[in-house]
Formats: C-alpha cells, structure tokens, sequence
C-alpha cells in the first residue's frame, strides 16, 4: 500500500484502509459474539471439543490463534507485495529509484517544444527524463515521404513527425519503439512506409479524427505527456526565394539552390490548433527547436495563433539553434543569422534566451558539404536575445544536438531564474536580464 500511496499521492489511501481495518475488526467481534452465544446455548457433539482445542486453557488458544492469524497475514501482505513489485518495477529494476523519477519528472515544469523533424524529437529524449510536463507542438507542413504519401492519398495530416514524437516520449518497451519506427522494404505496395505511420493512419480512421489517434497512439506506447499540431488546416508551405522564384512545398524548399527570401503558407491564415495555444498560455517554459529552420521551426510560427501565443506566454522562452547548417536552407548561417530569420518573420522577437553550441572541434567531413553554426551572436537587432553558448552537440554525431547536454542547459536557466523570483513575476526577471 505503501508502494500505492507513492505512486498516486492524490488517492488517500490511508484513510480507506483505516477504514477497512475498522470494518475487518467490527466484522469479526461480530463472528465472536455469534460463536460465543452458540458455545454457551447450543449443545455441541462430543467431537467438537478437541476440535476446538477445548483441552488447552483459553490464553493458550487466544496466543495460538493469534500467531496463526499474524502469520498468514504477513505471508499475504508479502505476496501482494511481491506482486506489486514485479509489476511496477520488473525485472528486478530498483524501485525506489523508478517511484523517485516518477514523483520527480511530476514535479517538473511545464515545457512546451515547437518544431518538427530529427531535432525536436531529439529535444523530446531529453526532456522526458526531467519532466512528464512535456507537450510537442507538431509541424503539419511535411509533404515527402511516407508522410506526403499518405497525406497526398488518403487527406491525413503527415504523420511522420508524430510518430517520431510519440517514440521519443514513450515509456513502453523498446521493441514497441522499434516497430512503430520500422519501414518496409523494397518489393511490395507498402515500401518506404513505417509502420507507426500507417498505424496513426489506421487509428485516425477508426477514431474518426487525427488528432484521436494520436492521442491512442501514444496511450500505446505510454507517452509521458502530449503532442499536438500546430494546426488541423490542410496547409502548404511556400517560399519566396532571393531570385523572385516561389516554390511551393515543404520537401522542394530545401531542394533550391538559392537563399530564402521569405516563407508563407497557403491558405494565408490557418487557424492555431486550439490546444496547443492553450498548452503555450500555461507552460512554465515554450521551447521553439532545434530542427530546419525553415521547414521544421518557422512553419508552426507561421500559425498565426500559435506565435501571437508565444508573444503573449509569460513563460521563459528559448530558442535553441542548430549545431550544424543545412544544404539548400542555411548554407553558410551562423547563430545570428538563425535568430535574425525568426524576427525577419515575425516582426518581433519572441525569445528570452538562446542556446547556442560552442563546441565546434568535431569533424564534419567535406563531402557532406555542411558546417558547424559559427558562434555569433546577433547584436545588430532590436531587443535581441540573450544567447547562452554552451557544449551541446553530440560527440557521436556533430550534426545533432545531445538531449541530455541541452536539456540540462534548458533546465540550469529555467531554474535559476525560478528561484531568483516568485513564478508570477518569472517573465519579467528574465526580460530585465
């Protein structure tokens, strides 16, 4: 019960389980008093005596009971225990330790992240170690492939940017993860399809709505916390290029060879999904990246409401910036460019601090025609961020970020500025730093 009342501090167990204990003893005085009166005035077989272990003094036969009864209990109670053991923390796994976590990620701040691809997913691995407070806000532009398969055939929102969330956030078993991230192979109608992507399809037929099946999907895999669209509109994004040229389509933009002049989205105006502007009006802290700037990150930020949100959120927000550019997108961009590109498109600056990786040592070879986001800090623009440099990119990958480096760098600002102030007056500290 112990093991209970830790997990799920808001049951009060306690007072229920005084109260059966209150109900076993009156229940049993009652079956005394009963076997009492028929000891005294019902005649009884010659047998019954031994039976009853009538030849023993009645303090003999009170210990006696007791210590069976004291017995049995214990050996009760340590069976449920077991029980509860291995259900709750299998395969000898330190329970103590899991009941910690638990209670410790509950505790954690709200964190909302905004973006899409490779980098929020990446984000999310981290987070979910701190928090179970955690809500991803999905780009819904994607239009390649398996995504802009199934959104070109069936009218589904991509859900190939889900899915990644769902696993990243997941607390089930790791063959579960690795199925939803399976994809077929080449020789059949299904080849390049993953199958949590025609699982989310499957569930959003079943369930009438995307954004159900989303949410069963990751009852599934037992999410810690929620993920969101930025938008239900059935949106495409274009681009304005330096040369007047427009491209229509999130898996063109990246494939131009010249620099972006501007995004927009066709229908001009889609309307914010209404929770995931609920989810940013009550985070204790709105995360927007890392991922392709221009395909992954502005896309939710050009959802009117989701970035008059944001704007209007008296949560700390961050900005993280990409470790490395990336071809047709950020040739050549430093951290100054990246945040000079969100303010260009949103005719202000959303963003308390920026996390920037300063561990630019890792090789990145020539042939992947990439560089490390040169260190720089924008001083050129009004109200601009303050940008924290930090080591945050991944020794085994220099393309992408460590989730635990960054998320510890998130959470050490956060929490700094927690506890100089009250919670309310958190925006306003950060603001004046």
């Amino acid at each position: 019960m112990k093991i209970l009342k830790l997990l799920y501090p808001g049951m009060h167990l306690k007072r229920w389980i005084a109260l059966l204990v209150v109900g076993l003893v009156a229940l049993s005085l009652g079956i005394a008093y009963l076997l009492v009166e028929l000891y005294r005035n019902v005649p009884l077989p010659e047998e019954a005596g031994p039976a009853t272990l009538q030849f023993l003094p009645r303090t003999v036969r009170a210990t006696l009971f007791i210590t069976v009864g004291v017995a049995v209990a214990s050996f009760a109670l340590w069976r449920l225990n077991k029980s509860v053991l291995d259900t709750v923390a299998p395969n000898g796994a330190d329970l103590v330790d899991q009941i910690y976590n638990y209670r410790y990620r509950a505790r954690g701040p709200k964190i909302v992240a905004i973006g899409g691809g490779t980098g929020l997913s990446t984000l999310l691995r981290g987070l979910k170690a701190y928090t179970s407070n955690v809500t991803a806000i999905v780009t819904v532009a994607d239009d390649g492939g398996s995504s802009g398969r199934l959104r070109r055939e069936l009218g589904v929102l991509p859900p190939g940017d889900f899915r990644n969330c769902i696993v990243a956030l997941a607390e089930a078993e790791p063959l579960m993860a690795r199925l939803f991230q399976y994809r077929f192979g080449r020789g059949s109608d299904l080849e390049g399809h993953s199958f949590g992507n025609l699982f989310i399809v499957a569930m959003s037929g079943i369930t009438g709505n995307f954004e159900e099946a989303i949410r069963e999907a990751s009852r599934v895999l037992a999410v810690r916390g929620q993920i969101l669209p930025s938008t239900l509109d059935n949106v495409t994004l274009c681009a304005q290029l330096e040369g007047d040229d427009h491209v229509r389509g999130e898996s063109e933009i990246s494939k131009s060879t010249q620099p972006i002049k501007r995004l927009y989205m066709q229908p001009e105006h889609p309307a914010a999904y209404p929770e995931a502007v609920k989810a940013i009006l009550e985070a204790d802290i709105v995360v927007v990246g890392p991922g392709s700037l221009y395909t992954s990150v502005l896309p939710n930020l050009m959802v009117e409401g989701i970035a008059k949100a944001i704007l209007a959120s008296d949560a700390l927000k961050v900005y993280i910036c990409n470790v490395a550019t990336q071809r047709g997108e950020t040739d050549g961009f430093s951290v100054a460019d990246h945040v000079r590109a969100i303010q260009q498109h949103l005719n202000a600056n959303p963003f308390h601090f920026v996390i920037a990786n300063n561990n630019v040592s890792a090789t990145i070879p020539p042939e992947w025609r990439v560089s490390a986001v040169a260190p720089i800090e924008p001083t050129d623009l009004p109200d601009s961020p303050r940008v924290v440099f930090a080591d945050v990119v991944d020794d085994r990958n220099p393309l992408r970020h460590d989730p635990d480096k960054v998320s510890r760098v998130l959470l050490r600002l956060y929490y700094e500025k927690a506890e100089a102030v009250g919670s309310g007056e958190l925006a306003e500290a950060v603001a004046a730093s």
